[in-house]
């Protein structure tokens, strides 16, 4: 009987190791170089090639980017939503040895907002000075 609860905790605790090393391993986050100046641009400030991938592109959630005039424009969409008061933040645009970071945050309507039941996309489009590196969006 001993034998037997050894061989099953020898057993459980194989499993264990195993199921352990399966999971998702976290990445190293690269070291920052140092944070990128940004502004938010509005839609009618917008590059016209621009606007019109956007609007084509603007019903399924997108992330591109697209370079004008020394200018690096980082495009991030949600997507289709059910209603407007959706605004979007950025959390952190920053350099690092290989690559530009973005992280954005969707933030839905507040509890204060009708919903009028049109339907809305939110995007954002980042422009921050060109630099010739690859774009990671977190």
């Amino acid at each position: 009987m001993k034998k037997m609860k050894q061989t099953l905790l020898c057993a459980l605790l194989a499993i264990t190791v195993l199921l352990a090393g399966c999971g998702k391993r976290q990445a190293e986050t690269p070291e920052k170089i140092r944070d990128l100046e940004l502004t938010v641009v509005a839609e009618e400030k917008l590059p016209e090639e621009l606007l019109a991938a956007i609007t084509e592109k603007k019903a399924a959630p997108f992330k591109f980017t697209f370079q004008d005039s020394g200018y690096l424009y980082i495009c991030i969409g949600y997507g289709e939503q059910e209603s407007g008061g959706y605004s979007i933040t950025v959390e952190d645009l920053y350099l690092t040895e290989n690559a530009i970071y973005v992280k954005t945050c969707l933030i839905g309507p507040g509890a204060d907002v009708p919903d009028d039941g049109v339907k809305s996309y939110p995007y954002i489009v980042i422009k921050t000075e060109y630099l010739d590196y690859s774009v990671v969006f977190d």
